[in-house]
């Protein structure tokens, strides 16, 4: 059997953009200085540390993918709040893993097929040990692209159903 990683994709550089100008909901972002707790940021997949200058914005991920494919998402589109750089940033590092792995925190991650709809999910508690974290996502993630149906996961917090990432098929 051969492993296929499944790679966590952060909002590409061009839609961060438009989104430092006027996000998704049509607000014209406000600039904050971030905290000690470390919002996590959507750019670039990581913790925020503070004095970071941050942004808490609207985001529709389901919605600017659909546009991308050609497709309408219908009913299953959803603006929500998402944290991001109110500068370009380096963007994820490819070699980190899924992000926002907290030992113990709950996830669902949300399929899609290539039409948009929604095709099921699951809710993953993540380990207490974060090597074992990682392996909970990537084995949810596999088990999820186990179904020919489903063209994307959206990795979510379940406390705030904030979105975190978005997984496309590998």
């Amino acid at each position: 059997m051969t492993t296929v990683t499944c790679q966590p994709t952060a909002i590409a550089p061009h839609v961060l953009d438009g989104l430092r100008e006027r996000d998704d909901a049509g607000v014209v972002p406000r600039r904050y200085a971030g905290d000690a707790d470390g919002a996590p940021l959507r750019c670039c997949l990581r913790r925020g540390g503070a004095g970071e200058r941050v942004s808490l914005v609207a985001y529709a991920p389901l919605r600017r993918w659909a546009a991308g494919a050609g497709v309408d998402p219908g009913a299953y589109d959803e603006v929500g709040p998402i944290f991001i750089h109110m500068d370009p940033c380096q963007g994820p590092d490819p070699a980190s893993g899924h992000p926002f792995t907290e030992t113990g925190a709950p996830r669902v991650l949300r399929r899609y097929d290539a039409g948009g709809r929604i095709t099921g999910g699951a809710i993953v508690r993540l380990p207490d040990d974060p090597d074992r974290a990682q392996a909970a996502v990537e084995e949810a993630l596999h088990a999820a692209f186990a179904d020919p149906d489903v063209a994307l996961v959206h990795v979510r917090a379940v406390e705030y159903g904030c979105f975190h990432y978005e997984v496309r098929r590998p």
